[in-house]
């Protein structure tokens, strides 16, 4: 179970013992935090003693899930954001299709059975777009791209060929695959590599304490741009079998 955080202390005082508390028990849990200054780290600690806290090695979303995944010990990695939004009830969910035959197990909180307590008309109606987008692309179903809320199978990861999280980070700007596009990084690259993916439904909640740092325009935009550039690279490596 990676949780990546910055600055969610009063958040992981209601997430991790909810995530502990779910049955059959999750095997680990990693915090992976990014500079918090609000007692994140010491909450983790306090609340749930025996999470393992680790500190990203750049900056980013993506980053923060690249160092949960390698240190990870687990056979099934589970991405969980720490806002309060996901329901660690659902875990259990992810993991049976995962045991069913998936290789990576999709949220969707537009598929029956899944919803949002959070999400706008406007959002849903961009999000609808870039899944069509996606899937004129890839060739996959998806029915809600962009969701955080996945699972797959750890021995997966050397096919995602996410930035080492060892590696430097430039002088300006981030490493692709360290920001929020990670999400979208993710889908692209599980359906380039012809794995099996099962969408699980979902029910989005609002996030307790804090605000959300989505921009509706500009990361839509983004997600449209990695879609873009994911497809390139997609053509491009598989031109490069053929030869």
């Amino acid at each position: 179970m990676i949780v990546p955080t910055r600055n969610e202390a009063r958040n992981l005082e209601i997430v991790l013992p909810a995530i502990a508390a779910v049955r059959p028990s999750v095997h680990e849990i990693i915090v992976v935090d990014g500079d918090s200054t609000d007692g994140t780290v010491e909450t983790a600690k306090r609340v749930l003693p025996w999470v393992k806290v680790i500190k990203q090695t750049r900056k980013g979303k993506g980053n923060a899930m690249a160092c949960g995944f390698a240190a990870a010990t687990g056979d099934v990695l589970v991405m969980f954001d720490a806002d309060g939004s996901a329901d660690p009830n659902e875990i259990p969910a992810f993991v049976a299709a995962l045991v069913a035959g998936a290789d990576f197990a999709k949220g969707s909180r537009f598929t029956p059975g899944g919803g949002s307590d959070d999400i706008t008309l406007l959002r849903k109606t961009g999000n609808a777009g870039l899944n069509g987008v996606a899937n004129a692309l890839f060739g996959t179903s998806y029915t809600d791209l962009c969701y955080g809320y996945n699972a797959f199978w750890a021995d997966l990861l050397p096919l995602l060929d996410l930035p080492p999280v060892d590696a430097p980070a430039p002088p300006d700007g981030m490493l692709w695959g360290d920001g929020f596009e990670i999400e979208t990084v993710l889908n692209c690259r599980v359906a380039a590599a012809g794995l099996k993916i099962t969408e699980v439904p979902s029910i989005e909640r609002q996030r307790v304490f804090g605000d959300t740092n989505l921009r509706t325009f500009a990361d839509g935009a983004r997600v449209l741009r990695t879609l873009l550039a994911e497809h390139r690279r997609a053509v491009r490596r598989k031109s490069r079998r053929r030869f």
